[in-house]
């Protein structure tokens, strides 16, 4: 029987690196098994602020890939002013008083002049350059993923224009996000996002959502179906490696401007100071790109002699460092914006088999999870008492080579077990 074609609208793609490939990389990677054959539409030259080459070779022989050219402002931007355009388009915001002029200015711009988002451009020659595609090829499915929700428009007008099946895929929320604030928006411009978000929430035949927060925040604009399927992770990584020999606690990601946890910074300065054994052994893995509000924080309290700090690394060398850590760190920006975020690293950290230690807001989705998985321990921003415990318990299981993660059910957040989930909806 022949495999049925689904098209699948993204602007995230190897080489680009971060999280916001890997979803649908993987997606794309199991769908032949279940008899769809992924079609994949991404654009010709697109501005990626972050590059990982390696992710190429994941790419399926299977999978078609078509793309079209793409005009964006960000290489505009740069002659302006090349730092603050690419900072913004990695997501790190500067604290609003700590902003400067370009920075100002490029947020307004493209808050104001780039509604959804600043590849709005591409919305209309994607539309045309389909339709046809579509007809030609007889694909009766589309899925669009966003950010950038600039896409999901670009499925809103072939289901206006074709009698298609559309999946909305939502990988964060839209207006509700954290930096939709930051981003100095007019009131009008603020309801024409509202406007934007309920009509493509209306038109999809089914809404995909990462989490269960999210969920409950679209049936309030919507009544059309919305399934969870939240990221996950991949087997095919499975490396064994020593673990360090230091007491390491790793962050893997961007640690931008609000990942900003004084109470564990805090906790970490009193154990230095109040544990010679600890201040020897401890050392804090910053791995990816970290806001210098963030490190002139922990300057002040005097962890500098103690961060080990790694630029950007490929996806394989990142899995290296979680297997090898002795510990992971999960930090969220505390508010209430933040609790559906569920990121795609917590997956990966699961099957680490290294202990996790989690921040974030009240009502995450987050500490579900590690409760469900038994793969970690959640803090509100507020747990003081309980966070230096929890690390100093680690610390003395490390000394005694008994600290490990004890993971139950994980089989569920598989690629693979995730895919299959999504086969159905298509």
């Amino acid at each position: 029987m022949a495999k049925k074609k689904v098209l699948i609208v993204t602007y995230y793609w190897p080489p680009a690196g971060g999280p916001g490939v890997q979803r649908w990389l993987k997606f794309v990677k199991y769908l032949p098994e279940f008899n769809i054959h992924p079609v994949v539409y991404v654009p010709e030259n697109p501005t990626y602020p972050i590059v990982d080459k390696s992710l190429q070779s994941e790419i399926p022989n299977e999978v078609t890939v078509i793309k079209q050219p793409i005009k964006e402002p960000y290489k505009l931007a740069k002659f302006l002013s090349k730092k603050s355009s690419k900072t913004i388009s990695k997501g790190i915001i500067s604290e609003r008083k700590k902003q400067g002029f370009f920075e100002k200015a490029l947020l307004f711009i493209r808050g104001n002049f780039f509604i959804p988002d600043a590849r709005i451009a591409w919305v209309k020659p994607s539309i045309a350059y389909l339709s046809e595609y579509i007809k030609n090829e007889n694909i009766q499915t589309v899925i669009t993923t966003g950010p950038p929700h600039s896409l999901h428009l670009i499925g809103l007008g072939l289901k206006r224009r074709l009698d298609i099946k559309w999946i909305a895929d939502f990988r964060d929320p839209w207006t509700t996000i954290g930096y939709h604030k930051k981003l100095k928006l007019a009131k009008r411009n603020q309801k024409q996002h509202k406007l934007l978000e309920h009509e493509v929430l209306n038109s999809a035949d089914t809404v995909i959502v990462t989490s269960a927060v999210t969920k409950k925040e679209f049936q309030r604009i919507t009544s059309k179906p919305i399934q969870v399927i939240t990221n996950g992770y991949d087997v095919s990584l499975n490396l064994q490696l020593p673990l360090d020999s230091k007491f390491t606690l790793s962050h893997i990601g961007s640690l931008l401007s609000g990942r900003n946890p004084k109470i564990l910074w805090q906790v970490l300065k009193e154990l230095i100071e109040e544990q010679r054994d600890f201040s020897n052994d401890f050392q804090l893995n910053l791995v990816g790109v970290v806001s210098h509000d963030v490190l002139n924080t922990m300057k002040e309290y005097n962890l500098t002699n103690h961060i080990n700090e790694v630029d950007y690394i490929s996806h394989k060398e990142s899995i290296m460092f979680q297997k090898k850590s002795q510990v992971l760190l999960l930090i969220e920006i505390d508010s209430e914006d933040t609790s559906c975020i569920i990121p795609g690293k917590l997956f990966e950290y699961m099957v680490s088999n290294r202990p996790i230690i989690a921040l974030g807001p009240k009502g995450s989705d987050v500490a579900n999870i590690l409760k469900e998985t038994n793969t970690g321990n959640y803090f509100f921003y507020d747990d003081y008492a309980s966070l230096k415990s929890t690390i100093f318990d680690h610390y003395q299981a490390y000394k005694e080579s008994k600290l490990q993660s004890h993971p139950i059910g994980l089989q569920k957040y598989s690629r693979k077990s995730l895919t299959e989930s999504l086969s159905k909806l298509i």
